[in-house]
């Protein structure tokens, strides 16, 4: 799956919004956490290694995916999983800025769907709403 968007900001900017500031743009809802009672926030911990998480009050979290390519402000690479994923069941997302003027064009690809149990709904032409509980 792939989608490009293109924002008004240079690549940088798109790059440090993109990661500092996950959880003011990414959706909120039990289709979009991974325990939303839990009233948890996304952040990515810099550099190659580094953890996307769910931080919960208390200082617990829920890993989402280990980041594998940290390329400001060319190239993020992390893996994914869902709350709907099998334990050990993972994909990965590319997300790359590429300058466009002034402007950036962010393209997101989610690939790996393959690597998912077969009886996964994702696997059978369902969207990305199955992806939620």
């Amino acid at each position: 799956m792939r989608v490009t968007s293109r924002v008004e900001v240079d690549p940088d900017t798109a790059f440090r919004v993109f990661t500092e500031e996950v959880d003011d743009w990414w959706r909120h809802g039990p289709r979009f956490r991974w325990h939303p009672e839990r009233g948890g926030t996304l952040r990515f911990e810099a550099g190659e290694g580094g953890r996307f998480l769910e931080v919960y009050p208390g200082g617990e979290s829920f890993e989402v995916g280990r980041i594998r390519v940290w390329d400001p402000p060319r190239r993020l690479v992390f893996g994914f999983r869902a709350r709907s994923f099998a334990p050990g069941e993972s994909t990965e997302v590319e997300v790359r800025f590429e300058p466009r003027g002034e402007a950036t064009d962010v393209t997101i690809e989610h690939r790996g769907f393959a690597a998912l149990r077969a009886d996964h709904p994702v696997r059978h032409g369902m969207d990305a709403n199955a992806f939620g509980n």
